[in-house]
């Protein structure tokens, strides 16, 4: 999934040791989100999960596994039902919100010092784990990752729920023209404008990627000064561009309705929510609780859980707890 930042508290106080410990490092269609920058209030609606101004300032008790998340609310959230459905089961959890970027919890995984992290398949493998890799479908890089992952961590199940790059339209484009994947936009392309961030036109998924793998030419590209943000989404819904890049869990996609294409022959990678945990604590337990999660967990219902959190504003716990109780999980 895209790049995503988050103005939260805590960042501050770690990112002198990330700067020094690694190389900052972005997917451009991996890990950020449309659902905007996380203010201090969300942050400390999940303060459970840190001790003072840094979330990793402090171990968890012996037999507590650690639950940690990425800085931006959409993988809080998801913390959140991670840390919920494994307390269901009797396992006690420490939290651990806002960590950072993938660049700063992913060395703190391999040590053991998070036990348990919601991440992005895709990007895991894009941005960490194998940078060169080709792999685009869910099986494919599941599989790369089970193969090159170091020796200290392991995934689970992946979610059907991908956070993942689309070719959207509004709902009156999708009629007018009875779009429902990117292959129905060739006859249509020649006359739309593309918008999207300005690396989209050079990147291999991006306006190559759409010409090699469905045929596609737009009539012009607009190159826009954000990810699936607000400039996108109202060049989108003005009509300034017919069709744009917009991640699949942007609240928008609801709100504005908006209708995200199919990509049937996978030109953006699989982007699945996926456990990410450290092999020691892998108990039959935790394991079981994390598929079982997995297995309930779609696009669909992320993306309503986003709007929860970061439209209405409501408290990322209770959104978590919510979700679980709809699907029988708590």
């Amino acid at each position: 999934m895209p790049t995503r930042t988050a103005a939260t508290a805590g960042v501050a106080a770690i990112a002198a040791v990330a700067l020094a410990a690694v190389t900052a490092c972005s997917s451009s269609s991996s890990s950020s989100t449309a659902t905007g920058t996380a203010s201090a209030t969300a942050a400390a609606n999940s303060a459970t999960a840190s001790s003072g101004s840094n979330p990793l300032s402090s171990g968890a008790a012996s037999g507590t596994v650690v639950v940690g998340s990425a800085n931006f609310p959409e993988d809080e959230v998801l913390a959140e039902v991670y840390a919920l459905a494994l307390e269901a089961k009797g396992v006690k959890v420490t939290t651990k919100l806002n960590i950072g970027s993938r660049e700063v919890y992913y060395p703190q995984m391999e040590k053991g010092a998070i036990t348990i992290i919601p991440d992005y398949n895709g990007s895991l493998l894009e941005d960490v784990v194998d940078p060169k890799s080709t792999a685009k479908t869910t099986t494919d890089v599941d599989t790369a990752l089970a193969a090159e992952l170091p020796s200290s961590l392991e995934v689970l199940a992946p979610a059907p729920a991908q956070d993942s790059d689309s070719v959207t339209v509004t709902a009156a484009t999708a009629a007018k023209y009875h779009l429902k994947t990117i292959a129905d936009l060739k006859p249509y392309a020649a006359s739309m404008v593309f918008g999207a961030p300005p690396e989209f036109k050079t990147r291999p998924d991006g306006l190559p990627g759409l010409k090699a793998n469905y045929g596609l030419t737009f009539k012009s590209f607009d190159p826009l000064g954000d990810e699936s943000g607000p400039i996108t989404l109202a060049a989108l819904t003005s009509g300034k561009v017919q069709a744009a890049d917009v991640f699949t869990t942007t609240p928008q996609i609801v709100t504005d309705k908006l209708v995200s294409l199919a990509d049937p022959k996978f030109d953006f990678a699989a982007q699945n929510v996926i456990p990410l945990i450290y092999k020691a604590d892998a108990t039959p337990t935790i394991v079981a609780a994390l598929n079982a999660v997995s297995a309930k967990l779609t696009t669909a219902a992320l993306l309503q859980m986003d709007i929860a959190a970061s439209v209405n504003k409501e408290d990322y716990t209770t959104v978590a707890q919510n979700w679980l109780q709809s699907v029988g999980l708590s």
